[in-house]
């Protein structure tokens, strides 16, 4: 158990416009670096989808009266605010008050998704609180912007990402100028690990840059025919790095050039689906699964508001679909591709969330073949099946920020995989300004105030302008009651579960200095000389380089691929990219003669795509691929054979 601190007192500076009991602890250069992790935040979604989609700032110079108000169109009533009707009551007709600072009568809430949940000294109550590591995803949506009828700016993602990113450095200086000048606040924007260490031990909290956006550097397709190259690729995760952005999401919500996603359900999906087939041409196209993985069901289309049901031409309906499972038919394509490889050589995390299983299935095969740590479910929206794979990659798992019963239930049940790898800490994805909504108010919760953190300091109930929140009475209205929720889950699962979370903020900052450090290994079969059992001719085609050369067999079982490493050699790891001809059943040999072979790995139940297999270092100078069982009629066809030491 992580031994709990004295309470600290100091003084709380006057421009803090939060009211609690006790104060943030002490620069801790002495004490271990723990804390919490919230791995999933949108900071500025007030600038993105047009800028007229969410109510209020993070910030202004001139104070929160300012900053907390509520959008022109939700006023005198809220009548006219169909969006945050729809999402916060399941339909267009509501009304709210819109009352910004300092009555906030009606917002920020849990369920309210058009209000800022971020503002800044909120967060500096989570920080107080224990949060140590925020990840602040920059955000946007073309397609969302584009349907939405409201907006005072162009749509397009990459100019909302740089805005997005600059706020995020002016938010620091403003903190800043707030306590003494550069350098003296609480909140610092970390590229490195060690970076996000430093701030730590100084007692502040670290925010790294992350970007979780549709359609990257413009990566959208149209009938599925890409709309950017390989190049634009390269020059926008190069501008992103330059940044500071140290994590990425591939796609969001809507298929793009890249990869296809894991659907949204319900009547919200049905709304992204008309954006898809606005944005792309093509309604989500999905097939029955047949595999141990599936992604979200698409529901059958429901009430949905006539601001997006006129977006389809006339005669044009939403799909029907097959029977659940559903699985997006669409993976990972030849540019996701690039891109996943192209973080990976940059040291970037590469959010698995939001892909469907196809491309989350293709993701994780490339990473495991070179042995790639860098990579995160932050935020609950992959297929559970994958969890372990993350895992055993050394990469890094927090959970969507759910009611405390649930965030624990599910906390509980991946326990075990940490064990089982030795993950040093759990995270959340809390998802504020996402519009999936915050942890509702439990019933049956009984925070009691003041309550004390893990590191001793004593919070009260919380106080901005007129309004005091009561988790018990509102959830997690917005980010500053984070340690609330998190003190309503201690009162579940007990301390384990906040020891465990304390130790998020190390757990995420391993896996970003392993990213950060990773050296691709080499492979020691690229260029050497190949054989097979036939079409030998071609053999050397696995072994070039090039992925979209390949080596074929005759069309029966009993059939071979060997590479020549030219000299004897530890050996451990294999990867075999498949052609749509694979073996369901294969073994791979090794020996030192080219004559005597010894079995190290055996595979029975092949599935295709990029098989990583790891086993015992071993001597070996000839590797060997042998089929039993091809999956199809057409025998063996291999992109490619890496053998790795």
């Amino acid at each position: 158990m992580i031994p709990r601190r004295p309470t600290l007192h100091i003084a709380l500076a006057a421009a803090v416009a939060v009211i609690f009991i006790g104060s943030p602890p002490a620069p801790a250069q002495t004490l271990p670096i723990l804390g919490y992790i919230d791995a999933h935040n949108h900071l500025f979604s007030n600038e993105a989808f047009g800028g007229k989609l969410l109510c209020g700032k993070v910030f202004d110079p001139a104070g929160p009266a300012a900053a907390l108000v509520d959008c022109a169109d939700h006023h005198p009533d809220g009548s006219l605010a169909w969006f945050e009707n729809f999402t916060r009551y399941g339909t267009p007709v509501g009304t709210h008050d819109p009352a910004g600072y300092p009555a906030l009568r009606d917002w920020p809430a849990h369920n309210s998704l058009t209000h800022q949940q971020n503002y800044y000294s909120w967060i500096e109550r989570a920080w107080r609180g224990g949060l140590r590591v925020m990840v602040n995803d920059l955000v946007t949506n073309r397609q969302l912007c584009d349907i939405y009828p409201l907006k005072d700016r162009p749509c397009d993602e990459m100019t909302s990402i740089r805005l997005q990113a600059q706020l995020t450095s002016q938010l620091e200086a403003f903190i800043d100028a707030q306590h003494g000048g550069p350098g003296r606040g609480w909140f610092r924007i970390a590229r490195t690990a060690a970076q996000a260490r430093d701030a730590i031990a100084a007692g502040k909290l670290a925010v790294i840059l992350g970007v979780e956006t549709s359609e990257p550097f413009g990566c959208r397709q149209i009938l599925t025919i890409p709309q950017c190259s390989a190049a634009d690729i390269d020059r926008g995760l190069d501008e992103l790095y330059a940044l500071g952005v140290r994590s990425m999401f591939v796609c969001h919500k809507f298929d793009n050039a890249l990869c296809g996603v894991r659907f949204d359900s319900g009547t919200i999906g049905n709304i992204i689906n008309i954006g898809n087939f606005v944005g792309t041409g093509q309604f989500w196209k999905a097939t029955t699964c047949t595999g141990p993985h599936h992604d979200n069901t698409i529901s059958p289309a429901g009430v949905i508001p006539d601001e997006f049901a006129r977006l389809l031409p006339p005669g044009i309906s939403l799909p029907v679909y097959p029977p659940a499972p559903h699985c997006n038919v669409y993976g990972l394509t030849a540019l996701g591709e690039h891109m996943v490889r192209g973080m990976i050589a940059r040291g970037m995390i590469i959010e698995i969330d939001h892909m469907s299983v196809k491309a989350a299935d293709r993701t994780l095969d490339i990473l495991e073949s070179v042995g790639y740590p860098g990579v995160i479910s932050s935020h609950s929206w992959t297929a559970p099946g994958y969890l372990q794979r993350i895992y055993a990659l050394g990469g890094m798992i927090t959970q969507y920020g759910h009611q405390a019963q649930q965030f624990v239930d599910e906390w509980r049940r991946t326990l075990p995989l940490r064990k089982q790898y030795g993950v040093p800490g759990y995270g959340v994805g809390i998802d504020a300004n996402g519009f999936g909504g915050l942890p509702a108010p439990r019933a049956g919760s009984a925070v009691q105030y003041p309550f004390t953190t893990f590191e001793g300091v004593s919070m009260g109930r919380l106080t901005t302008g007129q309004r005091t929140w009561d988790y018990n009475r509102d959830g997690m209205a917005h980010y500053g009651l984070m340690p609330d929720w998190i003190e309503d889950m201690r009162r579940i699962a007990g301390d384990e579960i906040v020891d465990d979370l304390a130790g998020g903020a190390p757990a995420y900052l391993r896996t970003l200095e392993a990213a950060e450090n990773y050296a691709a290994p080499t492979d020691v079969a690229l260029g050497r000389s190949a054989r097979a059992s036939s079409w030998s001719i071609l053999a050397g085609l696995a072994v070039d380089g090039n992925r979209n050369t390949r080596w074929f067999s005759d069309w029966n079982a009993n059939q071979w691929i060997r590479v020549d490493l030219g000299t004897v050699r530890s050996v451990k790891r294999v990867a075999l990219d498949w052609e749509a001809a694979y073996a369901r059943g294969y073994r791979i040999e090794v020996s030192t003669d080219g004559t005597n072979w010894r079995t190290v790995a055996t595979v029975t139940d092949g599935q295709g795509g990029l098989d990583a297999l790891s086993f015992a270092p071993t001597q070996a100078r000839y590797v060997r691929m042998h089929g039993v069982q091809p999956a199809t009629r057409y025998g063996y066809s291999l992109w490619s054979f890496s053998v790795f030491t």
